[in-house]
């Protein structure tokens, strides 16, 4: 990672969010998204021809070049369909809209509709021999790259920012990053699964925990597809009572 790149949380945060709330009791009018941006959706291709879901919303204000700020995930970028624009956006992402950010969510390889095969938690390959040596670095290189050659009007400074298992995919952006990719904030990341984070803790597997996740996350996906994985539907609700008699005498 070169100097020229900043890992921080606090860094990524937009400068109307960080400015003094004027003393009133009056909320800020809502945000209209529709209003403001301009949607678009495109199938991004990766350096081994696989092709990444794209949404991305360009302030209709063109009168400046503007900063892209991208989340990738694995749960959806939702809704899908040009003309399909969510009610709103979180907080933190209404502030960057505020600011006429480019907004750029992205379906990761493998989930959702996007193409290729997902793997949890990709590990990164250090030593890249070919197109085909792919990790979530290279597939946010291949990104970055093609937005700020093809996204008007951008001024070739991006950010990477995500939340959870979006964290994991900010933080493998500062690996080998992009020269534009000038902030990574990756905020509770998942990171060592297995090694003491969500699913094993102090040596123990958290059953409900990796069952309750895995019954929808971990369904195989054969195609691209909008529809929401199905869950397992369990005939009891408690997971105490679920688990409790199946763990009885072990």
């Amino acid at each position: 990672m070169t100097g020229r790149l900043l890992l921080t949380l606090a860094s990524l945060v937009p400068a109307a969010a960080l400015a003094q709330a004027p003393q009133t009791t009056q909320a800020p009018p809502a945000f209209d998204i529709r209003a403001t941006y301009v949607k678009h959706e495109v199938m991004i291709p990766m350096r081994d021809g696989v092709r990444l879901f794209t949404a991305i919303y360009v302030p209709r204000d063109s009168a400046r070049p503007h900063p892209i700020v991208m989340t990738r995930t694995p749960y959806s970028v939702a809704p899908y369909g040009p003309q399909n624009y969510p009610g709103r956006w979180a907080y933190i992402v209404e502030q960057y809209a505020r600011d006429n950010y480019i907004i750029v969510n992205q379906d990761v390889r493998g989930r959702w509709m996007s193409e290729g095969a997902f793997a949890n938690v990709r590990p990164f390959i250090p030593t890249k021999t070919g197109p085909r040596d792919i990790d979530e670095s290279s597939d946010t290189y291949d990104t970055i790259e093609w937005l700020i050659t093809n996204v008007r009007p951008n001024n070739g400074r991006v950010g990477v920012r995500g939340t959870s298992y979006p964290g994991f995919y900010a933080a493998m952006a500062a690996i080998e990053a992009h020269p534009a990719l000038k902030v990574a904030s990756p905020q509770a990341p998942v990171s060592e699964w297995m090694g003491g984070d969500d699913f094993f803790h102090n040596g123990a597997l958290l059953l409900p925990h990796a069952f309750d996740f895995f019954a929808g996350f971990g369904r195989a996906r054969p195609r691209p597809t909008s529809q929401r994985d199905q869950r397992l539907d369990l005939i009891v609700t408690e997971e105490r009572e679920y688990w409790a008699p199946r763990g009885k005498g072990r």
